[in-house]
């Protein structure tokens, strides 16, 4: 379970409460999210059943994103401020043969808040806590090839195509993280505060 909220400038990733559920499942009825994300639509009573599985799993870790303009009042650490819910990011480090490689996804649903920077930004400090937090030394992405956004996104960052598949028509990227890239990342996120 995720324990701490991460604060950047336009952008505060939150622990994924069970309060966050039923805004989730509505983002998930939308046939493209789900196309997006490779998702099956699932019951309300499945997503939760999802959020609570995923929240014990050592090997994942979830953060709700939330847009800092549309938080009311102050920002309190442990509240799911779920009027400013605008998608989440995750990692998974699910490579048996590498513990330390993390798939990393990320899913702005709201579509006023796509195109602002918020999935950078949220990305940027998901492996920023991902490499000080779990020594994470590899990112991979796996995005279908019409999701262009993303794609582009996650190569303006540094990540590399890796592989294409044909069946699934997706493109597999990775990022290795260098002592530069390190570097890169801690300059790049140099104002994220951490509340727990």
């Amino acid at each position: 379970m995720v324990e701490v909220s991460i604060e950047g400038e336009k952008t505060i990733l939150v622990p994924y409460l069970k309060e966050h559920v039923p805004k989730y499942h509505l983002w998930m009825q939308d046939p493209d999210l789900l196309f997006a994300t490779g998702s099956e639509p699932l019951s309300l009573d499945q997503e939760y059943q999802m959020h609570l599985s995923w929240s014990q799993d050592p090997l994942k870790r979830t953060f709700i994103v939330l847009d800092k303009e549309m938080i009311v009042g102050d920002f309190q650490h442990g509240q799911p401020h779920t009027e400013a819910m605008v998608g989440d990011v995750n990692i998974y480090m699910n490579d048996s043969e590498d513990p330390q490689l993390a798939e990393i996804e990320i899913m702005i649903a709201e579509p006023k808040s796509r195109g602002k920077g918020l999935g950078k930004e949220a990305v940027l400090m998901m492996m920023t806590f991902a490499v000080e937090n779990l020594a994470i030394h590899t990112f991979r992405v796996k995005i279908g090839e019409s999701n262009q956004p993303s794609l582009s996104m996650f190569r303006k960052l540094g990540f590399k195509d890796v592989i294409f598949s044909e069946v699934f028509k997706e493109w597999t990227l990775e990022l290795p993280i260098t002592e530069s890239k390190q570097d890169e990342l801690q300059r790049l996120t140099g104002q994220m505060v951490t509340h727990s």
